[in-house]
């Protein structure tokens, strides 16, 4: 077998602080998995790791989602649906982690859960953010993040903004549809129900997409990213179902009841009802 030969091009004189591993800081990053059991349990490994990388990948989910929100303020929205396009792929990678994360079983599992106190990936402020972004607000939430001061003011701000939805709501109505007022001046930090006079101004984008086509473009975006949260959702469910059954959560929630909860909440919920009206007189 011939050996790969080491071009003499390829840089070899390098310094600590310009290498691949300081630019990617891999020493702080790779010293970030600590498992608590003792002895160290095998598979917590895979559990720290998992959750880790959701983080990550939450954390570049949130960048795109508002750089989509700040271009659609400008009123510069095909910029706005390639952020959300990478949001869509980005999902996926999350998705597809699970099943990872379903190797690992209920017997496997209780040797460490112990160790997690009452950690819960319900208090990720990273998580709380992007549903805030996404526009499934709730004020009640906030209590979970008190001792987190910075993290609290970061969600207060999202919390009573306009989520990514209603900014595009707000671009329509800018751009001559006609979006009722009280869709548009109100308390964001409120759920609303859905409005007929949203879904006609839908309706009319759907049924004549190539006179809206950046319009439509949006809305088949804000469409998939939702879809992809709530398959998101209904796996992280059915990972915990099958791992510890109907057990209270380490957060106090009652578990697997609490999420099937988040699977009856639409974050674009006349974007859902329209297409029962397409087509219709």
């Amino acid at each position: 077998m011939q050996n790969q030969q080491l071009e003499s091009s390829i840089h070899v004189d390098l310094k600590r602080d310009d290498d691949y591993t300081a630019y990617l800081r891999l020493d702080k990053l790779l010293d970030a998995q600590q498992p608590l059991s003792e002895p160290p349990h095998h598979d917590e490994m895979l559990f720290i790791i998992q959750h880790q990388v959701t983080e990550l990948w939450m954390k570049l989910i949130i960048h795109e989602i508002e750089a989509a929100i700040a271009r659609i303020r400008k009123d510069d929205l095909p910029p706005a649906v390639k952020n959300l396009a990478r949001v869509k792929h980005i999902q996926n990678q999350i998705y597809n982690q699970w099943t990872v994360l379903d190797t690992l079983t209920p017997s496997e599992y209780t040797q460490f859960r112990h160790v997690f106190g009452k950690a819960s990936g319900f208090q990720s402020p990273q998580y709380r953010l992007l549903e805030f972004l996404l526009g499934n607000k709730n004020r009640s939430f906030l209590r979970v993040f008190e001792h987190q001061p910075d993290w609290h003011a970061r969600l207060l701000v999202a919390l009573e903004q306009p989520s990514l939805y209603e900014e595009f709501l707000r671009f329509l109505a800018r751009t001559g549809h006609a979006v009722p007022a009280e869709v548009l001046d109100r308390d964001f930090s409120a759920q609303r129900d859905d409005h007929s006079g949203v879904v006609a101004v839908l309706k009319e984008i759907y049924e004549q997409p190539r006179s809206h086509w950046d319009d439509y473009e949006m809305c088949e975006a804000l469409m998939d990213i939702a879809n992809n949260f709530q398959f998101w959702r209904f796996h992280h469910m059915k990972t915990v179902e099958r791992i510890i059954g109907h057990k209270q959560g380490t957060g106090g929630s009652s578990g697997v009841s609490f999420l099937k909860q988040a699977l009856e909440i639409e974050i674009v919920p006349e974007l859902i009802r329209v297409r029962t009206e397409i087509g219709t007189p």
